[in-house]
């Protein structure tokens, strides 16, 4: 299991380059969206995007726990040898995260449709959390900011299928959401002065190719548990 978390880190951290395209602007919005006394208080504004934060990667570790749970049930009634053939799929979309990231695969973006319709129903309950004025209603919004349609955190909800079981499943998109964490706060805290930086095409093809690197390792790991 540590081998795993650490893949599900190492997958936030670098899918996070491409995530501040969309995710760096929410976190830089809700920034400048909350007070002057907030904003002008180190230790306040560290607080609330915090809290942004935490919310996301709780409904990430949600999804993750629902996803491997069912993903369980349907591998009990089909048979385990079914997990190299979704572990060689998780591999295969994860290849292509990370052409997409390098900006190699544009239409891989196509894949975030799937979850609009989901969207549609969670955004408005986003909308009347604003402003935000108190941490708890931070938390709340970052709840709803995490079922965001994102192809990156599918590719990890397709990895988390493999692990069978709601605690490894959520456990792995908690390592996922850790991932994302650094860069994501960094930005809501110090809004452009890094997503610049972050944004150069060199930086998002060196995560990019990092990415594709990564990922056989997972299916190795679930050979190895099945030999």
């Amino acid at each position: 299991m540590p081998a795993e978390w650490t893949v599900a880190f190492l997958l936030g951290l670098l899918s996070s380059t491409h995530c501040l395209g969309m995710c760096g602007g929410i976190a830089g919005a809700l920034t400048f969206s909350l007070s002057p006394e907030v904003r002008e208080r180190p230790g306040w504004l560290m607080a609330f995007n915090l809290a942004y934060n935490l919310g996301r990667i709780t409904s990430y570790v949600v999804a993750g726990a629902l996803v491997a749970a069912s993903a369980g049930w349907l591998l009990g009634v089909l048979g385990a040898p079914n997990r190299l053939v979704m572990g060689t799929l998780g591999m295969l979309f994860l290849v292509a995260v990370g052409l997409h990231i390098a900006g190699w695969f544009p239409r891989f973006s196509r894949i975030e449709g799937l979850g609009r319709p989901l969207w549609c129903h969670l955004e408005p309950l986003g909308r009347r959390l604003l402003p935000v004025r108190r941490l708890p209603q931070a938390w709340g919004f970052g709840l709803v900011w995490g079922w965001l349609p994102c192809g990156l955190v599918y590719s990890a909800l397709l990895y988390g299928l493999t692990t069978e079981s709601a605690l490894r499943g959520g456990l792995f998109m908690l390592f996922f959401g850790l991932g994302t964490l650094p860069m994501l706060f960094t930005v809501g805290v110090m809004a452009s002065r890094v997503a610049a930086t972050l944004r150069q095409p060199v930086v998002r093809r060196l995560a990019g190719v990092a990415i594709m690197l990564l990922a056989p390792v997972p299916l190795l790991i679930t050979r190895w548990e099945m030999s």
